[in-house]
């Protein structure tokens, strides 16, 4: 006779098989397992106790539960067979449905008035009229008698709907997302009190299939969705790009430079286009791309810069949208190894006024984008909060801001005489104070840019830490040499623009190629700007990119006291600084893990460092000064509420809720 075991501590009825080594968990699923058939059962309570045969009413018991659980299982099975044969036939009435809407032909009504062909974007002009439209099948809602079908062609979406013969089509029982359709009809404004994309519907008398779009395993929702990893969505950015808030950051950016061009316009610059492959560095040897040019070095542009400056004396003021690559394998959301490099050059200006430009230039561009309607409301979809920025915009020396870090105790790692980071007694990174002939890091930098929150010029950089061809400030005296160069920080992105005057002098400009190492043959033709009739002169470059994420607050940045991170679209903050964030990658303190949420909530205790909109503080610090005053009257007066303090975006930390420290 087998022996089965029980043990009801460490046993378990899932994975058990009722051995010694792998008892069932209860005396009743045992009972259940092996039926009528003879066997010896063993019992015991945990571990410290021997198997031993049940008593006779734990016997009667079990045998009771055995029961029920034998009559659950029958039930479970016939339930089984019952959706069997109701899917079974659903099934056979669905395949006999798709047989049966094969033998339905569509043929357009020739009785009916033409249909005039259109954009989606032009849609509203033919309200009350028959249009033929083309495009893409973006959201899909089938019910039993009827489609409805939004459709996208690029220049908007128009919401389709197919009721009667038109519904009844093969191709329309299997429609499937991301196929392109045809769609015939009559356009109609939607009901009072119902709303669709531009304010109207397409009643669909005629439509055909011209491209479907596979479903079931390889259907575009499992390709690609809400959870897919970031991984997935690089390698299916051409599939991602049709996506609703792509497609709008793509049409912002389209709107973007044309906004630059028209205020380029203004300021009498004109548009040249530069060379992508060079011969020259501008930045540095250690940041470039190389390839043979038929037996030759060349390499991709970081910079148009020295090109630009060619054409001065001839051109007078231009600019250039250009692709700029650099060679720095960098993981941060702040560097690309190609993206699209805005330049100018101005000349017969002084420093303040390069500055000045600058500011105008982004201005400009900016009530550009917003006086227009389209672009207006994409700014509004992406960054709800946004707002143009105040004039004029606040300057600061770089020694000033030296001065400034280590007044608000920020501090930057020790580094050796080979930039590895020095460590103190126990074993942490040793952090010490700025010093003039420091190099600001972003990290520091980016913390006085968000604790000022607005838009800041940093100038004035010492030339040891600048390119060779930027310009010395005149009549210096003292250990460092400065530049008349300047850096545009924003909040939430840190540098948008970097910019500086251009020695003009013959001379100091071949002491510069020296001083560099730089050999001036290949540089022949940017030396011959100053033989030839040199000018004070400035230019800059603008990131794209980079002014893009600003403009459409595209990052919040959150790094949790634990060391994890979060970027993501900031959707709602209290006055706790509890968060909520939506479309958001997280990355785990070691930074080699990342994980794309759709949402999640973030408790304010748990920050250490909180990037939001500075609109957005004010009201947050509203929100405080209502809940502190609410909380004295209660109280019939007293000492101001002090926990749960604002803290500063990128403050030291001082205790009290939602502070934040910078990075």
């Amino acid at each position: 006779m087998a022996s089965v075991y029980v043990d009801e501590a460490a046993g378990s009825d899932t994975t058990g098989n009722g051995s010694e080594s792998q008892p069932y968990q209860t005396l009743a699923y045992a009972l259940f397992i092996t039926g009528t058939g003879e066997a010896k059962y063993l019992i015991r309570k945990d571990a410290s106790s021997p198997f031993d045969e049940p008593t006779q009413s734990a016997l009667k018991k079990a045998r009771k539960n055995a029961d029920g659980l034998e009559k659950k299982k029958k039930k479970q099975e016939e339930l089984a067979e019952r959706e069997a044969k109701e899917k079974g036939a659903e099934k056979e009435k669905r395949e006999k449905l798709l047989e049966d809407s094969k033998k339905v032909v569509l043929t357009e009504d020739s009785s009916l008035p033409q249909a005039k062909k259109s954009k989606v974007v032009h849609l509203e002009g033919f309200r009350t009229q028959r249009v033929r439209v083309s495009g893409w099948v973006h959201r899909l809602r089938q019910q039993k008698d009827i489609t409805f079908i939004t459709l996208r062609d690029g220049t908007g979406y128009l919401q389709a709907v197919l009721s009667g013969t038109v519904n009844q089509t093969y191709h329309a029982l299997t429609l499937t997302l991301e196929s392109t359709v045809e769609l015939v009809g009559l356009l109609q404004a939607v009901p009072e009190g119902k709303t669709a994309p531009g304010g109207h519907e397409l009643i669909v008398d005629y439509w055909q299939l011209l491209g479907a779009a596979p479903g079931q395993e390889d259907a575009f929702t499992n390709r690609l969705n809400e959870k897919s990893d970031p991984s997935i969505l690089a390698d299916l950015r051409h599939l991602v790009l049709r996506g609703e808030t792509s497609s709008s950051i793509m049409r912002l950016r389209a709107a973007l430079l044309g906004a630059f061009r028209q205020a380029y316009a203004k300021l009498n610059c004109l548009e040249v286009t530069t060379p992508c492959l060079v011969q020259t560095m501008v930045e540095g040897g250690a940041t470039l791309f190389q390839l043979d040019y038929y037996g030759q070095p060349a390499f991709l542009t970081q910079s148009s810069q020295l090109y630009l400056e060619t054409c001065l004396p001839s051109l007078g003021d231009v600019f250039c949208f250009q692709e700029s690559f650099r060679a720095e394998n960098s993981h941060t959301r702040r560097h690309l190894a190609e993206y699209t490099h805005m330049e100018g050059e101005i000349g017969f200006i002084t420093f303040d006024q390069l500055m000045d430009h600058i500011e105008t230039l982004i201005c400009d561009a900016v009530d550009i984008l917003l006086n227009d309607p389209a672009s207006a409301a994409l700014i509004k979809q992406l960054n709800p909060t946004f707002t143009a920025p105040a004039r004029p915009f606040q300057r600061i020396s770089y020694v000033d801001a030296i001065a400034w870090l280590n007044e608000h105790g920020i501090k930057h790692p020790a580094e050796d005489e080979k930039g590895n980071p020095i460590l103190d007694e126990s074993g942490q990174v040793k952090m010490v104070e700025h010093a003039v002939g420091d190099d600001i890091a972003e990290a520091a930098e980016r913390q006085m840019t968000d604790i000022i929150g607005k838009p800041v010029f940093l100038h004035s950089f010492p030339a040891e830490l600048k390119a060779f061809y930027m310009k010395k400030i005149p009549d210096q005296e003292g250990k460092h040499m400065f530049t008349e160069s300047c850096d545009l920080l924003m909040p939430n992105v840190g540098e948008i623009v970097g910019g500086s005057m251009r020695i003009d002098d013959y001379d100091e400009l071949m002491a510069a190629y020296r001083r560099e190492g730089i050999d001036p043959t290949s540089y022949y033709w940017y030396t011959d700007q100053r033989k030839y009739g040199t000018c004070q002169h400035g230019g800059y470059g603008l990131g794209v990119e980079r002014f893009l994420a600003w403009l459409a607050n595209r990052y919040t940045l959150v790094e949790l006291k634990n060391g994890e991170t979060f970027n993501g679209h900031l959707v709602n903050c209290d006055n706790f600084m509890n968060i909520t964030l939506r479309e958001v990658y997280q990355t785990n303190p070691d930074g080699d893990r990342f994980w794309k949420l759709k949402e999640c909530y973030i408790r304010g205790s748990t920050i250490k460092y909180l990037r939001i909109p500075d609109t957005l503080l004010d009201t947050v610090k509203e929100e405080q000064n209502r809940a502190r005053e609410a909380g004295r009257n209660s109280r019939g007066g007293g000492q101001p509420n002090r926990g749960g303090g604002r803290g500063g975006r990128g403050a030291p930390m001082r205790g009290g809720r939602g502070r934040g420290r910078g990075v």
